[in-house]
């Protein structure tokens, strides 16, 4: 067996160490999981005192918008936390009691299935919102049929995007390649 380079080694030493170039990306998603944090507030702000006047249509609404808000920034959540374990660094979180069951479990394949999973259900939200529009004065986006067509076309293709990705998992599973 043949003994690598020093030139071999220290490259593939430098390679193995970019992964941290990374990590920028994974605190730039914290501070975009603060920026949710922040509109998720305001909106709660904005409809507390209406609590009381909202019809059930309206709070119905204003609750999906705190549900979309929620999914995206729980996506974000998984984003961080599995992209940093899978290509950067594990996390030694103490005590592990605090360490959600998920954490470490998941890998690039499941990380892949939770996003479009994330996604699809943030689309569905994002069109039952607009649907329940429909027909009402002052809703925040005058949707037309056109509008709405598109919505559901892409939120159809999301949803095809998950079962073809969810198939090919299940395909290189059974054929036991990884």
């Amino acid at each position: 067996m043949e003994q690598k380079s020093i030139i071999e080694r220290r490259f593939e030493q430098g390679l193995f160490a970019s992964r941290w170039l990374m990590a920028p990306m994974y605190l730039g998603l914290v501070l975009a999981l603060a920026l949710l944090t922040v509109v998720f507030v305001r909106e709660l702000i904005y409809y507390m005192p209406q609590v009381l006047e909202l019809s059930v249509d309206k709070a119905i609404l204003a609750i999906l918008t705190l549900i979309d808000l929620t999914l995206a920034a729980n996506l974000v959540v998984i984003v961080i936390f599995s992209g940093y374990e899978n290509f950067v660094s594990k996390l030694d979180i103490h005590p592990a009691s605090e360490r959600p069951g998920w954490m470490g479990t998941v890998d690039f394949a499941g990380l892949k299935m939770k996003l479009i999973a994330s996604i699809v259900a943030i689309s569905g939200i994002h069109l039952l919102k607009r649907f329940m529009e429909i027909g009402q004065a002052g809703s925040d986006a005058g949707f037309g049929d056109n509008e709405l067509y598109w919505l559901v076309v892409i939120h159809v293709v999301f949803v095809l995007s998950g079962v073809l990705m969810a198939v090919m998992d299940w395909l290189v599973a059974r054929s036991g390649k990884k």
